[in-house]
């Protein structure tokens, strides 16, 4: 998730089950998620639930809130559009990149996974020995911060991106930031990646 489309485009497809993450691109619990296919295998599945005291699935059972939650996402879900949230992600991306952009060697890219997360990944590439600090020292010291503020886990790593990013990268996501955070973000990336004088 996104699109929006992938909660009936599986079964539509002829898929027997299909599972998503409650929380992430849903917006719901993160203990939660849906179960959706054909109903003979929906309801060989409720008999490994809960409120089977022998059944394999009592060890992952979901609250009524959790449930509760899940359904309030959905409608939350069904209630979005594709085109203006990946509109307002690269959105907040640009507002990212003006506060970077005069950093010394900075190049910027908005890149978009064609398979998992199809969402606008902000890749910030620099030269850390021109800046003085490398991007895995960036990610320690914005999580060290309050805001406490997490990059993609692949910033200053190679392979997750191809040859979108490498060990001189960070890598932002701005699809789950709130409003307003998206200026937060680009404002301490600025301090942390600017020189002390600057």
């Amino acid at each position: 998730m996104p699109p929006i489309e992938n909660l009936w485009k599986y079964t539509s497809m002829g898929y027997d089950l299909v599972c998503f993450s409650g929380g992430k691109g849903i917006r719901g619990p993160q203990n939660a998620g849906l179960l959706l296919g054909k109903k003979h295998f929906i309801d060989l599945a409720m008999e490994s639930n809960n409120p089977n005291s022998d059944a394999v699935g009592r060890g992952m059972k979901v609250a009524k809130e959790q449930i509760v939650g899940m359904v309030a996402a959905v409608d939350w879900l069904l209630e979005q559009n594709d085109e203006a949230d990946q509109a307002e992600y690269r959105r907040r991306a640009d507002v990212i990149v003006r506060e970077v952009k005069t950093i010394p060697t900075m190049k910027t890219e908005i890149f978009v996974p064609a398979v998992a997360n199809h969402v606008p990944h902000l890749m910030l590439a620099y030269d850390p020995q021109v800046v003085g600090i490398t991007p895995k020292q960036v990610q320690e010291r914005l999580r060290a911060q309050r805001p406490r503020i997490e990059l993609n886990p692949a910033t200053g790593s190679s392979g997750r991106f191809g040859s979108h990013s490498n060990e001189n990268t960070i890598v932002v996501g701005t699809w789950m930031l709130q409003p307003g955070e998206a200026e937060i973000v680009g404002r301490q990336l600025r301090a942390v990646l600017s020189p002390p004088n600057a």
